[in-house]
């Protein structure tokens, strides 16, 4: 390798040639013309400004009043994010163990490390609660930049070249299809979009033998900012390092290739053990969530497939593969490209040609995701592949333009590409445009480049004009190239993010925008909280989890970790859910508000439609009612209830009374009829039913439900009139399916009983903090403690002095034994995995702080001199 070269892997690097870890020495302007300084930071550059023209273009927030919060980027992360804010400032009643203000308790570690265990998340402290949009779209952007970043100091370090060219391919892998399909709306995954090309370079420093302590903690910061696509960017580094180690000249030897792959696995192990405590917790929290329906892997039509590596094309039903026409033109010129060592063009054709296959083969497919096909968006692993075609590219152009032939064969294929996908249903009306004018541009760049190269190698004699004006002739050329090669990628790119938003917001689900109806919920629920006196309940604000943005203690939850404990014993007692079970809302049942010390209820309702540009603003009124506290104490001997698998009986057995009458129900078409007292009010649960039910009187309610993905709450439909006759017209949008037992009538005075019972049995005193409820009973309770939290894996409790077990089950709330002894009972949640992790993540910092200690010896041996010292 010519010195020159060396010289700029080592910058690329951070080492000199001899192994040190200086960082390029001279001025501050000398170090930012270096290619491992000025790749990277054009590349972020023109990621972040390219990205915010997008949004722009779009209307969408921050740059244009229309919502972002497209399914669960509004659903969940935005929730999410606006609670760490609180969390991190000390605003919250929990801790990094337990989130009191969703699914009436949740594990909140665990969430963490599935949405929020990145550190790019830490900068939503940096925003005032009401910008908490903001704080999402900035931490987007600086991931998307972040990831644009590694590439090209990747591609410099793979192969020292015009660090332009790395900039714009980095640009180009960091807002590909993948990022403006998925990654830009599920901000966790864009993680793994950083952590791919970091791992692919902690693979380089593992097969030269370079920094065997930085590149684990490179791995545990992958590992523990996203597990999940950080899975699949470790297995997308194997596939470059596999070829690196095949083809590359410094390791051309058996034994250094062997070497090298111990050493990466060596440094991925150790890794993944220092990211365990996180990642062990979530392992073993979604074994305990609400499983969702089992999805069965079906591969994409080619036709859809070639269709994704056009601009302006979007659907999760396909793998998103845009990266830009210039940059996949380049990609597409290395095997035909004859200025690359063969074994070079074979072996990433080859890792390009096989990836792609295993995006479409089911075995393949479930291996990229750890064994389980995902429902919706069966292709997440598509950044990987975008990633590989970018560094094909850059092999293909690290030396200088591909050769004419080169260009017209790669140019051919990528024709052949367009042509062949002309049928796709995801061609947008924008797609061939973008691609023309980008495809035109990028000839153009081409073209310029292959002059310039051929006036360098003719060795044209000097120009007889004075030497400035000389120096500016000859750059004109190359500059003029990458200022056309930018264009190019940079339109298209833009377009394509522009388009991909605007059929986002058509086709799928949206929340709006957090506004004055959120603001206003959150100013009654603060003056009205009283917790752990008793909870506060929110109500129904638009969006999923929406407790995390204005406070309280309710329902809502929406999670990929939602215990299946808690889906099902909300659902058993008439809450109603999203997302197959793991999004469970809030139920304005007096009943279930009396079981979970819900003593504050805020309801609100817009004062105008709700829309995607404009959150109108809500009247709103707050409630308060006496409940029992948050820990009541149940007989030994259940008192008698109604039977029956309902809703109802299932209230009426947690709570110990019979508070509802529960009719003979006789139905004529769309009617449904029986006799309830007078005065008692009506309730309709019919958690399967979509459309209307009236009361005769009263106005419509309405019903969602949708299964397996939705399931209608129990609503009331009003008072009984003085005749005792329940008549319900029904207004259904599909087929009707009615439980057994769909009606059901709260007599009050029951339940006003009940609840006056349960408090004179309850607790004195409930006192929270963070994961730990302590109760004072009164003296010589017996029977059974009762929790109002969900018994989700965890829990443990103590009666008075003795030691903590597992906590038990009473009809899926926590639950303790009295024995008439003790006075106190005492409960700590500590989330499933902990330990385990914590004892795995020390043994692999013990296994970290080995290694350095032996490279340094190594070090050290390998400077002594080869003969010992002369003897006197």
């Amino acid at each position: 390798m010519p010195p020159a070269a060396e010289t700029v892997l080592d910058e690329v690097d951070g080492e000199e040639g001899t192994g040190g870890s200086k960082l390029p020495t001279g001025s501050p302007r000398r170090r930012l013309r270096s290619p491992a300084v000025a790749g990277p930071l054009s590349a972020a550059l023109l990621t972040a400004v390219l990205l915010a023209l997008a949004t722009r273009l779009s209307r969408s927030s921050p740059f244009g009043p229309v919502t972002r919060n497209i399914v669960d980027l509004g659903q969940q992360y935005l929730p999410f994010h606006a609670y760490w804010r609180s969390f991190l400032l000390g605003e919250t009643h929990g801790d990094a163990f337990l989130n009191w203000n969703s699914g009436f308790g949740a594990n909140f570690l665990g969430d963490i490390g599935t949405y929020l265990s990145s550190p790019f998340d830490l900068l939503v402290v940096l925003f005032p609660a009401d910008r908490i949009e903001l704080a999402l779209y900035v931490v987007t952007a600086v991931k998307i930049t972040a990831a644009g970043a590694a590439m090209a100091l990747l591609l410099l370090r793979m192969r020292p070249g015009p660090w332009p060219v790395a900039a714009v391919l980095g640009s180009a892998y960091a807002l590909s299809g993948w990022t403006f399909n998925l990654g830009a709306t599920v901000p966790m995954w864009l993680d793994g979009l950083v952590a791919f090309p970091l791992l692919c370079l902690v693979g380089e420093w593992a097969r030269t033998g370079r920094r065997p302590v930085l590149g684990p903690v490179v791995v545990a910061l992958a590992w523990t900012a996203n597990f999940y696509t950080a899975y699949m960017a470790t297995i997308g580094a194997a596939v470059v390092l596999l070829v690196r180690l095949l083809t590359a000249e410094e390791t051309a030897g058996a034994r250094q290739r062997l070497a090298g792959a111990l050493r990466a696995a060596r440094g991925v192990l150790i890794g993944i053990g220092l990211a365990a405590p996180l990642v062990v917790v979530v392992f073993l929290g979604t074994k305990v969530a609400d499983p969702t329906p089992e999805s069965t892997f079906a591969p994409a039509a080619w036709v859809e497939v070639l269709a994704r590596f056009l601009p302006a094309t979007a659907s999760l039903a396909s793998p998103a593969l845009f990266i830009g026409t210039p940059a996949l033109a380049l990609a597409l010129t290395l095997p035909f490209n004859g200025a690359v060592a063969p074994r070079v063009r074979a072996g990433w054709s080859a890792a390009v040609v096989l990836v792609t296959l295993s995006l479409q083969w089911e075995p393949t497919h479930l291996l990229w995701h750890a064994g389980a096909s995902p429902n919706g968006g069966p292709y997440r692993q598509t950044f990987v592949l975008c990633g590989l075609l970018i560094v094909a590219g850059w092999f293909s152009a690290a030396r200088g333009v591909p050769r004419p032939t080169a260009l017209l064969a790669g140019g051919a294929l990528l024709g052949l590409l367009a042509w062949a996908a002309r049928d796709s249903i995801d061609i947008d009306r924008w797609t061939y445009p973008a691609f023309g004018v980008a495809a035109a541009l990028a000839v153009a760049a081409a073209l310029v480049a292959l002059l310039h190269s051929r006036r360098t190698t003719a060795g044209e004699p000097p120009a007889p004009v004075p030497p400035a004006r000389a120096l500016t002739t000859a750059r004109l050329l190359p500059v003029l190239a990458v200022v056309l090669l930018v264009a190019a990628q940079a339109g298209e790119a833009a377009v394509t993010g522009k388009r991909i938003e605007e059929q986002q917001r058509d086709k799928v689900a949206w929340s709006p925008r957090i506004g004055p109806w959120h603001t206003a919920v959150a100013d009654e629920v603060a003056r009205a909280d009283a917790w752990p006196k008793y909870r506060t309940e929110p109500g129904e604000v638009p969006g999923g989890n929406d407790v995390l943005i204005v406070g309280g203690q309710g329902a809502d939850y929406y999670s990929s970790l939602t215990a299946e404990v808690t889906s099902r014993t909300l659902a058993s007692l008439g809450f109603g859910y999203y997302a197959k079970g793991r999004h469970p809302v809030t139920l304005d049942n007096p009943v279930t508000d009396a079981l979970f010390s819900i003593g504050t209820r805020v309801r609100s309702v817009p004062s105008a439609p709700v829309r995607q540009d404009v959150l109108p603003r809500a009247t709103v009124s707050v409630a308060t009612t006496p409940v029992p506290p948050l820990v009541t104490v149940r007989p030994a001997k259940r008192p008698a209830t109604h039977p029956g698998d309902s809703a109802f009986a299932e209230q009426e057995r947690l709570l110990g009374a019979d508070v509802y009458e529960l009719p003979a129900v006789t139905r004529d078409g769309r009617t449904v009829s029986a006799r309830c007292p007078a005065g008692s009010q009506a309730w309709f649960w019919a958690p399967e039913y979509r459309g209307g039910a009236t009361l005769a009187g009263e106005p419509r309610v309405d019903f969602e439900g949708k299964p397996p993905a939705v399931r209608a709450p129990m609503r009331a439909l009003g008072t009984v009139p003085g005749s005792g006759e329940v008549r319900i017209e029904l207004s259904p949008e599909r087929t009707v399916r009615l439980p057994r037992q769909p009606v059901g009538c709260l007599v009050r005075a029951r339940l006003d009983s009940a609840v006056r019972q349960l408090t004179a049995t309850g607790a004195v005193e409930v006192r929270a903090t963070g994961h730990t409820v302590t109760a004072e009973l009164p003296p010589g309770s017996t029977g059974t403690a009762v929790l109002a939290v969900p018994r989700t894996a965890g829990w443990r409790c103590a009666a008075g002095d003795a030691e903590p077990r597992p906590a038990r089950a009473y009809r899926g709330l926590v639950a303790i034994p009295l024995d008439g002894r003790a006075n106190t009972v005492t409960c700590s949640f500590r989330p499933p995995g902990l330990t385990l992790g914590g004892a795995v993540g020390l043994t692999a910092l013990l296994a970290l702080i080995a290694t350095g200690v032996l490279h340094r010896r190594a070090g050290r041996r390998a400077e002594q001199p080869a003969d010992g010292p002369a003897l006197a």
